[in-house]
Protein backbone atom coordinates (compact mmCIF):
# COMPACT_ATOMS: atom_id res chain seq x y z
CA UNK A 1 0.00 0.00 0.00
CA UNK A 2 1.68 3.32 -0.99
CA UNK A 3 1.93 5.83 2.07
CA UNK A 4 0.14 8.88 2.12
CA UNK A 5 2.22 11.87 1.53
CA UNK A 6 3.19 14.08 4.40
CA UNK A 7 1.44 17.21 4.43
CA UNK A 8 3.18 20.37 5.40
CA UNK A 9 1.17 22.95 6.05
CA UNK A 10 3.09 25.97 4.78
CA UNK A 11 3.69 24.16 1.56
CA UNK A 12 -0.48 23.86 1.29
CA UNK A 13 -0.89 27.43 2.30
CA UNK A 14 1.87 28.36 -0.60
CA UNK A 15 0.14 26.18 -3.14
CA UNK A 16 -3.36 27.25 -2.43
CA UNK A 17 -2.37 30.66 -2.91
CA UNK A 18 -0.58 29.84 -6.23
CA UNK A 19 -3.15 28.54 -7.57
CA UNK A 20 -5.25 31.77 -6.82
CA UNK A 21 -2.65 33.69 -8.66
CA UNK A 22 -2.72 31.70 -11.85
CA UNK A 23 -6.57 31.64 -12.07
CA UNK A 24 -6.68 35.25 -11.35
CA UNK A 25 -4.41 35.75 -13.90
CA UNK A 26 -6.53 34.11 -16.35
CA UNK A 27 -9.35 36.13 -15.33
CA UNK A 28 -7.43 38.93 -16.37
CA UNK A 29 -6.63 37.77 -19.56
CA UNK A 30 -10.64 36.70 -20.27
CA UNK A 31 -11.58 40.07 -18.99
CA UNK A 32 -8.90 41.74 -21.56
CA UNK A 33 -10.07 39.64 -24.48
CA UNK A 34 -13.88 40.89 -23.74
CA UNK A 35 -12.63 44.79 -24.45
CA UNK A 36 -10.28 44.17 -27.07
CA UNK A 37 -10.63 41.10 -29.24
CA UNK A 38 -14.10 40.79 -29.45
CA UNK A 39 -14.65 43.25 -32.31
CA UNK A 40 -15.60 44.46 -35.46
CA UNK A 41 -13.41 41.92 -36.96
CA UNK A 42 -14.58 38.91 -34.50
CA UNK A 43 -18.09 39.49 -36.06
CA UNK A 44 -16.37 39.57 -39.51
CA UNK A 45 -14.96 35.87 -38.62
CA UNK A 46 -18.36 34.71 -37.39
CA UNK A 47 -19.34 36.16 -40.78
CA UNK A 48 -17.29 34.40 -43.09
CA UNK A 49 -17.61 31.33 -41.03
CA UNK A 50 -21.47 31.18 -41.43
CA UNK A 51 -21.24 31.67 -45.45
CA UNK A 52 -19.09 29.31 -46.06
CA UNK A 53 -22.16 26.79 -44.07
CA UNK A 54 -24.69 28.53 -46.19
CA UNK A 55 -23.37 27.41 -49.29
CA UNK A 56 -23.49 23.74 -48.18
CA UNK A 57 -20.03 22.70 -50.26
CA UNK A 58 -17.02 23.96 -47.46
CA UNK A 59 -15.90 22.69 -43.98
CA UNK A 60 -13.78 24.63 -41.42
CA UNK A 61 -10.31 23.88 -41.10
CA UNK A 62 -8.68 24.83 -37.39
CA UNK A 63 -4.72 23.99 -37.18
CA UNK A 64 -2.01 24.75 -34.71
CA UNK A 65 1.41 23.31 -33.89
CA UNK A 66 1.77 21.89 -30.01
CA UNK A 67 -0.37 23.41 -27.05
CA UNK A 68 -2.51 25.55 -30.18
CA UNK A 69 -3.17 22.01 -32.20
CA UNK A 70 -4.92 20.45 -28.52
CA UNK A 71 -6.54 23.73 -28.54
CA UNK A 72 -7.21 23.22 -32.42
CA UNK A 73 -8.43 20.00 -32.06
CA UNK A 74 -11.20 20.82 -29.38
CA UNK A 75 -12.14 23.38 -31.48
CA UNK A 76 -12.65 21.41 -34.18
CA UNK A 77 -14.72 19.48 -31.94
CA UNK A 78 -16.92 22.02 -30.45
CA UNK A 79 -17.92 23.41 -34.25
CA UNK A 80 -18.69 19.81 -35.58
CA UNK A 81 -20.96 19.61 -32.51
CA UNK A 82 -23.07 22.38 -33.30
CA UNK A 83 -23.80 21.30 -36.86
CA UNK A 84 -20.61 23.37 -38.66
CA UNK A 85 -18.57 20.74 -40.72
CA UNK A 86 -15.47 20.76 -39.11
CA UNK A 87 -12.00 19.13 -38.72
CA UNK A 88 -8.44 19.67 -37.35
CA UNK A 89 -5.58 19.21 -39.94
CA UNK A 90 -1.91 18.89 -38.45
CA UNK A 91 0.40 21.80 -39.85
CA UNK A 92 3.64 19.35 -40.24
CA UNK A 93 1.15 16.55 -41.80
CA UNK A 94 -0.30 18.82 -44.11
CA UNK A 95 3.58 20.40 -45.87
CA UNK A 96 3.66 16.62 -46.36
CA UNK A 97 0.18 15.88 -48.29
CA UNK A 98 -2.42 16.83 -46.39
CA UNK A 99 -2.91 20.08 -48.00
CA UNK A 100 -4.91 18.39 -50.24
CA UNK A 101 -7.66 18.02 -47.38
CA UNK A 102 -8.63 21.94 -47.88
CA UNK A 103 -10.21 22.99 -50.62
CA UNK A 104 -11.12 26.42 -52.07
CA UNK A 105 -14.76 25.93 -50.34
CA UNK A 106 -13.34 25.75 -47.35
CA UNK A 107 -12.61 28.46 -44.58
CA UNK A 108 -9.09 27.95 -42.65
CA UNK A 109 -8.57 29.29 -38.58
CA UNK A 110 -4.92 29.14 -37.52
CA UNK A 111 -3.97 29.42 -34.00
CA UNK A 112 -0.24 30.12 -33.05
CA UNK A 113 0.26 32.49 -29.95
CA UNK A 114 3.46 34.44 -31.17
CA UNK A 115 2.16 34.15 -34.99
CA UNK A 116 5.65 32.99 -36.66
CA UNK A 117 5.04 29.45 -36.08
CA UNK A 118 7.22 28.13 -39.07
CA UNK A 119 5.22 24.57 -39.42
CA UNK A 120 2.09 26.49 -40.32
CA UNK A 121 3.98 28.72 -43.25
CA UNK A 122 2.67 26.00 -46.06
CA UNK A 123 -0.60 26.20 -45.11
CA UNK A 124 -0.82 30.25 -45.26
CA UNK A 125 0.96 29.93 -48.59
CA UNK A 126 -1.62 27.53 -50.25
CA UNK A 127 -4.27 29.35 -48.54
CA UNK A 128 -3.22 32.26 -50.43
CA UNK A 129 -2.73 30.62 -53.66
CA UNK A 130 -6.14 29.17 -53.91
CA UNK A 131 -8.18 32.32 -52.31
CA UNK A 132 -9.31 30.19 -49.12
CA UNK A 133 -10.24 32.27 -46.33
CA UNK A 134 -7.87 32.36 -43.64
CA UNK A 135 -8.58 33.66 -40.10
CA UNK A 136 -5.51 33.75 -37.65
CA UNK A 137 -6.15 33.62 -34.07
CA UNK A 138 -2.55 35.36 -32.33
CA UNK A 139 -1.04 37.66 -30.07
CA UNK A 140 1.43 38.21 -32.63
CA UNK A 141 -0.03 41.48 -34.09
CA UNK A 142 2.78 41.82 -36.58
CA UNK A 143 3.83 38.02 -37.17
CA UNK A 144 3.67 36.61 -40.20
CA UNK A 145 0.65 34.30 -39.48
CA UNK A 146 -1.43 37.97 -38.68
CA UNK A 147 -0.33 39.36 -42.07
CA UNK A 148 -1.15 36.84 -44.11
CA UNK A 149 -4.88 36.21 -42.96
CA UNK A 150 -7.56 37.73 -44.10
CA UNK A 151 -9.11 38.13 -40.50
CA UNK A 152 -6.79 38.52 -37.42
CA UNK A 153 -8.01 38.10 -34.02
CA UNK A 154 -5.36 39.51 -31.68
CA UNK A 155 -5.47 38.58 -28.20
CA UNK A 156 -4.56 40.95 -25.56
CA UNK A 157 -1.07 41.11 -24.50
CA UNK A 158 -1.23 39.78 -21.10
CA UNK A 159 1.11 38.31 -18.80
CA UNK A 160 0.99 34.34 -18.47
CA UNK A 161 -0.07 32.27 -15.80
CA UNK A 162 2.81 30.64 -15.60
CA UNK A 163 5.48 32.12 -12.58
CA UNK A 164 8.33 32.38 -15.79
CA UNK A 165 6.03 33.67 -17.98
CA UNK A 166 6.78 30.57 -20.67
CA UNK A 167 4.19 27.84 -20.27
CA UNK A 168 1.30 28.59 -22.29
CA UNK A 169 -1.72 29.19 -19.88
CA UNK A 170 -3.46 32.25 -20.08
CA UNK A 171 -3.03 32.28 -23.43
CA UNK A 172 -4.44 28.81 -24.37
CA UNK A 173 -7.14 29.64 -21.99
CA UNK A 174 -7.70 33.51 -24.25
CA UNK A 175 -7.63 30.79 -27.68
CA UNK A 176 -9.87 28.20 -26.11
CA UNK A 177 -12.79 30.67 -25.10
CA UNK A 178 -12.61 32.53 -28.65
CA UNK A 179 -13.02 29.55 -30.43
CA UNK A 180 -16.17 28.62 -27.75
CA UNK A 181 -17.30 32.21 -28.62
CA UNK A 182 -17.15 31.75 -32.38
CA UNK A 183 -18.98 28.53 -32.07
CA UNK A 184 -21.94 30.09 -29.84
CA UNK A 185 -22.15 32.97 -32.56
CA UNK A 186 -22.71 30.37 -35.02
CA UNK A 187 -25.21 28.38 -33.22
CA UNK A 188 -27.34 31.36 -32.18
CA UNK A 189 -27.11 32.32 -36.39
CA UNK A 190 -28.33 28.72 -37.03
CA UNK A 191 -30.91 28.28 -34.51
CA UNK A 192 -30.27 24.73 -33.51
CA UNK A 193 -32.95 23.32 -31.45
CA UNK A 194 -33.00 20.82 -28.72
CA UNK A 195 -33.90 18.20 -31.87
CA UNK A 196 -31.59 19.12 -34.10
CA UNK A 197 -28.41 19.55 -31.62
CA UNK A 198 -29.45 15.90 -30.38
CA UNK A 199 -28.64 14.18 -33.77
CA UNK A 200 -24.62 15.52 -33.22
CA UNK A 201 -24.99 13.95 -29.76
CA UNK A 202 -26.86 10.56 -29.60
CA UNK A 203 -24.52 9.04 -27.51
CA UNK A 204 -23.45 9.77 -23.31
CA UNK A 205 -24.70 11.75 -21.23
CA UNK A 206 -25.95 14.77 -23.06
CA UNK A 207 -27.63 12.86 -25.61
CA UNK A 208 -29.72 11.22 -22.46
CA UNK A 209 -30.56 15.22 -21.13
CA UNK A 210 -31.65 15.76 -24.38
CA UNK A 211 -34.29 12.87 -25.06
CA UNK A 212 -37.95 14.46 -25.12
CA UNK A 213 -40.53 12.42 -23.83
CA UNK A 214 -42.06 11.03 -27.13
CA UNK A 215 -38.45 8.84 -27.51
CA UNK A 216 -39.60 7.33 -23.96
CA UNK A 217 -43.61 6.90 -23.79
CA UNK A 218 -45.53 4.38 -24.49
CA UNK A 219 -47.84 4.98 -27.57
CA UNK A 220 -51.54 5.49 -27.49
CA UNK A 221 -51.88 2.30 -29.30
CA UNK A 222 -50.77 0.31 -26.41
CA UNK A 223 -52.50 1.55 -23.57
CA UNK A 224 -55.55 1.09 -21.25
CA UNK A 225 -58.32 3.12 -22.82
CA UNK A 226 -61.79 3.28 -21.69
CA UNK A 227 -64.29 6.07 -23.64
CA UNK A 228 -67.64 4.25 -21.36
CA UNK A 229 -67.33 6.17 -18.26
CA UNK A 230 -70.09 3.77 -17.51
CA UNK A 231 -68.28 0.67 -17.67
CA UNK A 232 -68.11 -0.95 -14.33
CA UNK A 233 -64.78 -1.21 -12.44
CA UNK A 234 -64.22 -4.94 -12.86
CA UNK A 235 -64.44 -4.92 -16.03
CA UNK A 236 -61.87 -1.64 -16.00
CA UNK A 237 -59.87 -3.87 -13.59
CA UNK A 238 -59.61 -6.60 -16.12
CA UNK A 239 -58.31 -4.41 -18.88
CA UNK A 240 -55.96 -2.99 -15.90
CA UNK A 241 -54.29 -6.20 -15.51
CA UNK A 242 -54.65 -6.84 -19.41
CA UNK A 243 -51.77 -4.02 -19.99
CA UNK A 244 -50.33 -3.84 -16.77
CA UNK A 245 -49.21 -0.39 -16.88
CA UNK A 246 -50.54 0.33 -13.18
CA UNK A 247 -53.46 2.44 -15.05
CA UNK A 248 -56.69 3.11 -16.95
CA UNK A 249 -57.28 6.11 -18.85
CA UNK A 250 -60.63 7.39 -19.61
CA UNK A 251 -61.14 9.45 -23.22
CA UNK A 252 -63.67 10.86 -25.38
CA UNK A 253 -63.97 9.32 -28.93
CA UNK A 254 -61.66 12.54 -29.90
CA UNK A 255 -58.98 11.39 -27.33
CA UNK A 256 -59.67 14.11 -25.16
CA UNK A 257 -58.67 13.09 -21.44
CA UNK A 258 -60.98 13.10 -19.32
CA UNK A 259 -59.91 11.31 -15.99
CA UNK A 260 -57.52 8.38 -14.93
CA UNK A 261 -57.43 5.70 -12.38
CA UNK A 262 -54.07 4.54 -10.96
CA UNK A 263 -53.44 1.74 -8.48
CA UNK A 264 -53.67 4.18 -5.59
CA UNK A 265 -57.10 4.91 -6.48
CA UNK A 266 -58.14 1.10 -6.35
CA UNK A 267 -56.50 1.45 -2.79
CA UNK A 268 -58.44 4.41 -1.57
CA UNK A 269 -61.70 3.03 -2.91
CA UNK A 270 -61.86 -0.20 -1.84
CA UNK A 271 -64.57 -1.37 0.03
CA UNK A 272 -67.72 -4.20 -0.87
CA UNK A 273 -68.47 -2.27 -3.88
CA UNK A 274 -65.73 -1.56 -5.38
CA UNK A 275 -66.36 -3.54 -8.17
CA UNK A 276 -70.00 -2.54 -9.30
CA UNK A 277 -69.25 0.84 -9.55
CA UNK A 278 -68.65 2.52 -12.65
CA UNK A 279 -64.83 4.33 -13.28
CA UNK A 280 -66.74 7.50 -13.76
CA UNK A 281 -67.05 7.37 -9.73
CA UNK A 282 -63.60 6.55 -8.96
CA UNK A 283 -61.45 7.89 -11.63
CA UNK A 284 -59.43 11.30 -10.59
CA UNK A 285 -60.67 14.35 -13.02
CA UNK A 286 -57.87 16.27 -14.78
CA UNK A 287 -54.91 14.06 -14.65
CA UNK A 288 -51.18 15.20 -14.24
CA UNK A 289 -50.11 15.52 -17.81
CA UNK A 290 -46.96 16.36 -19.99
CA UNK A 291 -46.80 18.07 -23.32
CA UNK A 292 -45.10 15.38 -25.54
CA UNK A 293 -42.40 17.69 -27.07
CA UNK A 294 -40.83 18.70 -23.33
CA UNK A 295 -37.27 17.06 -22.61
CA UNK A 296 -37.66 13.72 -20.44
CA UNK A 297 -35.93 15.27 -17.62
CA UNK A 298 -38.69 17.62 -17.01
CA UNK A 299 -41.03 14.76 -17.13
CA UNK A 300 -38.46 13.29 -14.73
CA UNK A 301 -38.75 16.34 -12.70
CA UNK A 302 -42.35 16.30 -12.32
CA UNK A 303 -42.87 12.57 -10.91
CA UNK A 304 -40.56 13.14 -8.49
CA UNK A 305 -40.42 16.38 -6.98
CA UNK A 306 -43.19 18.81 -8.39
CA UNK A 307 -46.17 16.97 -6.51
CA UNK A 308 -46.61 16.34 -2.50
CA UNK A 309 -46.24 12.51 -3.31
CA UNK A 310 -43.70 11.08 -5.88
CA UNK A 311 -45.91 9.77 -8.96
CA UNK A 312 -44.78 6.74 -11.47
CA UNK A 313 -46.60 8.00 -14.79
CA UNK A 314 -47.79 10.92 -16.67
CA UNK A 315 -50.21 11.15 -19.37
CA UNK A 316 -48.61 12.97 -22.37
CA UNK A 317 -50.67 15.13 -24.59
CA UNK A 318 -50.89 17.24 -27.25
CA UNK A 319 -53.29 19.98 -27.45
CA UNK A 320 -55.42 18.24 -24.75
CA UNK A 321 -55.14 14.84 -26.58
CA UNK A 322 -53.52 11.75 -24.99
CA UNK A 323 -50.72 10.29 -27.29
CA UNK A 324 -48.85 8.60 -25.01
CA UNK A 325 -47.91 7.59 -21.36
CA UNK A 326 -44.18 8.21 -19.80
CA UNK A 327 -43.12 5.60 -17.26
CA UNK A 328 -40.25 6.66 -14.56
CA UNK A 329 -39.47 3.45 -14.51
CA UNK A 330 -38.04 3.65 -18.43
CA UNK A 331 -36.79 6.86 -17.85
CA UNK A 332 -34.57 5.57 -14.92
CA UNK A 333 -33.47 2.92 -17.15
CA UNK A 334 -32.36 5.15 -19.67
CA UNK A 335 -30.24 7.06 -16.99
CA UNK A 336 -32.46 9.78 -16.87
CA UNK A 337 -32.58 10.31 -12.77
Amino acid sequence: MTSSPIIDAKQVELDIDRAKQAVSAEIVGLQALIHDTLNEDFARAVAVMDAMRDTGQGRLIVTGMGKSGHIARKMAATFASTGMPSVYVHPGEASHGDLGMITRHDVVIALSNSGNTAELNDTLEYCKRFAIPLIAITSGKTSTLAKHADIALILPNVAEACPNGLAPTTSTTMTLVIGDALAVCLLERLGLDHEQFKVFHPGGSLGTQLLRVTDLMDGVEALPIIRDLDTTMDQAIMRMSEVNLGCIIMCDADDQILGLITDGDLKRHMDGVLLKKTVSEVMTEGPHTINADALAVEAVEMMTTRFAQPITSLLVEREGRLVGLIRLQSCIARGIV
